[in-house]
């Protein structure tokens, strides 16, 4: 706790972030062209042609990360002037590992409809907006209202961050079983927004809405259930409780976003063979990794623990949806390009792991199988390999502004990698 703190404050000046200059501003002219008389000349072509800010400002790599502080990383709601270390946190992320610039803005207000005429209004200083640490249901409409009324992305990481790399492990973990995903039953534990996004992208994916099971603190989602809200409700099934043990008998996967020890192994075993298991409560999943082997040995295990040969880590997502949605000047992020995403993170685990991965984690060997088939956050290929598909992905579905040519665009990212 001490070393936390201690490393927020201290040294220098506290927090994470700071701001950099990308100009000379060393002498007269510098400081004519940066600010009077020169910037005139910008403001007369923006206000000529707004598309020309992409060219003569930072809107283009420029994100804002914005909260209210009421679903704070499991802390629940701790107020928005709280929520500005995770938020720095996140900014800090997205430099270091996409060199994409961002800034925290914490919003004081739990009205959705304020919330939403407050980030409209900003807009135009980005050239998108990741939305974090809200409260379901709150968060759909604010998302969904944000998506409708403005011409940026945005991205509610909480929901499609854990959506994308779930769906990527889950790609592997099908495959290594040997299951087909039209033919599996899922098991949700959790219904909140990391949930319900996770289902609907399962479902693009392939999996029929039916063979997927929803719980939440209340118990399963079932038609005429009072207490759902709309999100959750599409999930309902059938018209009467079941217990989380029953629905577990003979399922294929479970997706645990909820509770800390909520499974045992004996609930466990009632699964089919070869069963997947995403325990991400955090942090203390719903199983624990020597519980859940010892009763399955034949399962296939993630959660969200760094310590975990397969952590559900949004880092491996949400800085490179990014970096290409704001390459490709992506008027939104939709399921392609989530589906992309998703799917170069499995391709990743198939590749042979460089020695630079290895080091960063201490390990001598890393194979694709039982025990590995989530990529590994500090593995720098993600910085090449998902942002040209999810472009090309962009521009396929008609969300892209611009065209990148795929090699050039790979080579620049090469490029650029060596200075992150």
């Amino acid at each position: 706790m001490s070393e936390a703190l201690e490393y927020h404050k201290n040294p220098g000046r506290p927090g994470k972030l700071g701001v950099t200059a990308t100009k000379p501003l060393n002498n007269q002219r510098d400081l004519s062209l940066a600010y009077t008389p020169g910037v005139a000349e910008p403001v007369l072509e923006i206000a000529r042609d707004p598309d020309l800010a992409y060219d003569y400002t930072n809107r283009g790599n420029l994100v804002a990360v914005i909260s209210n502080g009421t679903a704070i990383l499991g802390l629940g709601d701790r107020g928005a002037l709280a929520s500005k270390p995770v938020m720095e946190g996140k900014a800090v992320l997205f430099k270091k590992f996409a060199g994409v610039d961002a800034i925290d803005i914490e919003v004081d207000s739990k009205e959705p409809e304020e919330i939403i005429r407050i980030v409209t209004k900003i807009s135009p200083s980005f050239g998108g907006i990741n939305l974090e640490d809200i409260k379901a249901p709150e968060c759909f409409k604010i998302e969904r209202e944000l998506i409708d009324a403005l011409d940026i992305p945005v991205f509610h990481d909480d929901q499609h961050g854990t959506a994308i790399i779930v769906t990527a492990g889950l790609i592997n973990a099908l495959e290594l079983a040997g299951k087909k995903k039209q033919d599996i039953r899922v098991v949700f534990s959790g219904a909140g927004a990391a949930a319900v996004a996770t289902a609907n992208l399962l479902v693009e994916f392939g999996i029929p809405r039916a063979n997927i099971w929803m719980n939440d603190v209340n118990g399963l989602l079932f038609n005429g259930r009072e207490g759902m809200f709309p999100e959750q409700a599409v999930f309902a099934q059938g018209d009467r409780a079941l217990t989380l043990a029953d629905q577990l008998q003979g399922a294929d996967v479970f997706i645990g976003l909820s509770a800390a020890n909520i499974l045992n192994g004996d609930m466990l075993k009632r699964m089919s063979a070869n069963p997947v298991i995403f325990a991400m409560a955090n942090p203390v999943p719903e199983i624990g990794w020597d519980e859940a082997r010892a009763a399955r040995p034949d399962a296939l295990l993630a959660n969200g623990r760094s310590d975990s040969p397969n952590q559900v880590n949004n880092l491996l997502a949400f800085p490179y949806i990014f970096r290409a949605a704001l390459d490709c000047r992506a008027r939104h992020i939709n399921f392609s390009m989530k589906l992309a995403a998703s799917r170069a993170l499995a391709d990743l685990c198939r590749a042979p792991v460089p020695e630079d991965v290895l080091a960063a984690y201490n390990l001598h060997h890393l194979e694709y199988g039982r025990d590995w088939f989530i990529p590994k956050p500090l593995d720098r290929r993600l910085y090449v390999e998902l942002p040209p598909v999810i472009v090309r992905a962009a521009v396929e579905s008609g969300e892209a502004r611009i065209r990148l040519d795929e090699s050039s665009y790979r080579d620049r990212l090469l490029q650029e990698q060596e200075v992150l």
